[in-house]
């Protein structure tokens, strides 16, 4: 069952927008949370995560005492726990962030991930059901579509692009947007989907690309980039990323696919050079490690639906958000060097074990 932090103080008599935000101890998550308490005043947050690996309290601390947020540690597929936190809250919409999101943990343990992904959204989906909801809204990924070649740049994924997962992480999540797609036409549940391409920005999880490069960069460590490095993604940041799922909860129709992409296509060793470049480190630091298994070569997101639906447009260029990103790191050592110490894992126990 849940453990409740923080009972909510500030109520308001009837109206006011509760969003429930699945993951919002990750890293999109969190950046969704700020972006959506700082747009709009009236709004109540209320932050669902298991704390796994990847979701770390402290990201959230400047925002514990807000009095429009409330977290609760709890498990997507604790169906008890969730059903309990939907009938104290009544949510009006619900975003799921909550994810195993990380390809090469996916290839080691595939269980976990099918166990989170699909059936950690059926029981959020369930609760929609059972005590209304204005909008739910899947966070998918460009990866369900499985990857283009490189030599033909012509080639985009739309929303059209036939669902053909490479790895047992996007096989999950592909398998949780179709269910959601069939809520809404089985139980004509107002649900959405959106499938980003890759994003980077603030409290990104360091075993992840970007951050990987700059903290092992910032320590003069070896940066390690799969086979030759040259698999192209199309990098989006998280603030372009926040302001899109925001047009779409409000704006966007019920029961449709948004693709967001960032008009920002790299490779991947040109990514790591990039960032060496910005800090002044040497490429000889980047070693070439075995390939992963089942690697894409390339994504690349055609947003043209949501850009003509919504007005929406990526409005960060890759060069100025890697300066923004790196400078964020540079700021923020605390943040990640408890990560890789692994101290964040104890920082819920040591704020709330007692409580």
């Amino acid at each position: 069952m849940a453990l409740l932090l923080k009972k909510i103080i500030y109520r308001k008599d009837g109206g006011v927008m509760k969003i429930i935000v699945t993951g919002g101890a990750g890293f999109i998550g969190s950046n969704f949370i700020f972006y959506m308490l700082k747009k709009y005043p009236d709004y109540e947050i209320i932050c669902v995560d298991k704390l796994t690996y990847a979701g770390n309290l402290s990201t959230l601390k400047g925002i514990m005492d807000n009095h429009r947020f409330r977290f609760v540690k709890l498990d997507i597929c604790d169906r008890a726990g969730i059903y309990q936190l939907f009938e104290e809250e009544l949510p009006s919409m619900v975003v799921n962030f909550a994810a195993e999101s990380h390809v090469d943990r996916s290839i080691e343990n595939p269980s976990v991930f099918l166990e989170t992904n699909i059936m950690g959204t059926a029981v959020l989906m369930d609760a929609c059901r059972k005590y209304g909801i204005q909008r739910y809204h899947q966070i998918s990924t460009d990866e369900v579509y499985g990857d283009l070649p490189l030599n033909r740049p012509d080639l985009l994924f739309t929303e059209e692009t036939p669902i053909q997962a490479s790895s047992p992480y996007s096989s999950s999540k592909a398998a949780a947007d179709l269910l959601v797609l069939a809520y809404h036409r089985t139980y004509e549940l107002p649900v959405s989907v959106s499938r980003c391409s890759n994003n980077y920005g603030p409290y990104h999880f360091p075993e992840k690309l970007i951050p990987l490069v700059i903290v092992n960069a910032l320590n003069d460590k070896p940066i390690p980039v799969y086979g030759t490095g040259e698999n192209v993604r199309d990098w989006l940041y998280v603030d372009d990323h926040c302001k899109a799922i925001d047009l779409i909860l409000h704006q966007g129709r019920v029961g449709e696919v948004y693709n967001i992409g960032g008009h920002n296509e790299m490779s991947n060793i040109d990514v790591v050079k990039t960032i060496c470049n910005r800090l002044g480190k040497s490429h000889s630091s980047i070693a070439y490690v075995t390939d992963r298994k089942g690697h894409d070569m390339r994504y690349a997101i055609d947003s043209t639906k949501i850009q003509n639906e919504l007005g929406w447009f990526p409005e960060t260029r890759f060069s100025e958000g890697i300066q923004k990103t790196i400078q964020w790191y540079l700021e923020n050592k605390d943040w990640w060097e408890t990560i890789i110490s692994g101290e964040y894992r104890n920082y819920y126990k040591k704020m709330y074990g007692d409580r």
